[in-house]
């Protein structure tokens, strides 16, 4: 299979804090890959090196075979490399469409573009179209803060999948959404995903959304990854039950234990 991405060595420091060390991950085509691990892990700051929101203190990353250490946001995502946020990233007061419309103008390089209006027939068919995919159709004409906690997620996603990307992370899809929501959100975005042969890396908390959505598993504790491997592999892990899932018991005490 296709290489994707990958990681050697890539490590964050802050000053004596270690947020991430030794960092060595490779994804191929195709993969939907889940992130686990507690608070402080190291999960974010992994996704955000990757997408170029803070700079590694070492380390090679590559995307489709190329280096792209120290490139921004916007460079990775005209590569190809795509991001959503746990705190949806809108416009509040801008109605669901011209928050489209501008993540598709700004995604061009185009320097003339701020002289020109942002709603084109080309981009609102497209905006449209990943509106119909996420099932948000009916929010099209309506201010953002008049979405559900849910919908607003889905439409973070959907700004994320606008210009073809070949890769999309999504930092806990499901953070903030109701128990009756999860599933049905969740369903939707690897509906879409399905449909435009994307490779996803997730981080999520809820270990019923990993189980059911993907097939690796990444799980990090301290900075490092200290498991990798199918998901069912990886939850069994006694490590990762201790540090991660929270699901390893102490075994009782008997006569003679000090």
């Amino acid at each position: 299979m296709t290489e994707i991405l990958k990681t050697e060595g890539l490590s964050r420091y802050f000053g004596a804090v270690t947020a991430a060390e030794d960092i060595n991950i490779t994804i191929t085509e195709g993969e939907i890959v889940g992130v686990i691990g507690s608070n402080g892990a190291g999960k974010t700051t992994f996704i955000n090196m990757v997408t170029g929101y803070l700079p590694p203190s070492s380390g090679t990353i590559a995307f489709g075979g190329a280096p792209i250490k120290g490139l921004g946001p916007r460079k990775l995502m005209r590569k190809g490399l795509t991001r959503s946020f746990q705190i949806p990233q809108l416009f509040l007061e801008l109605p669901v469409i011209d928050n489209l419309a501008i993540a598709l103008a700004s995604a061009e390089h185009n320097q003339f573009q701020m002289l020109r209006p942002v709603r084109t027939p080309r981009r609102l068919a497209a905006a449209d179209n990943i509106l119909e995919q996420m099932n948000i159709s009916q929010y099209r004409d309506e201010m953002v803060t008049a979405m559900p906690q849910g919908a607003r997620k889905l439409l973070d996603i959907a700004i994320a999948m606008l210009g073809n990307p070949k890769m999309l992370l999504l930092d806990e899809p499901t953070s903030g959404v109701s128990m009756e929501e999860k599933y049905t959100l969740m369903d939707t975005v690897m509906e879409a995903v399905k449909r435009r042969g994307l490779t996803v890396l997730f981080v999520e908390h809820d270990m019923e959304i990993v189980q059911r959505y993907v097939t690796r598993v990444l799980a990090f504790a301290s900075g490092v990854v200290i498991k990798d491997g199918p998901v069912d592999e990886v939850l069994a892990d006694k490590q990762v039950q201790e540090l991660v899932t929270g699901k390893r018991k102490k075994q009782p005490e008997t006569e003679g234990d000090a």
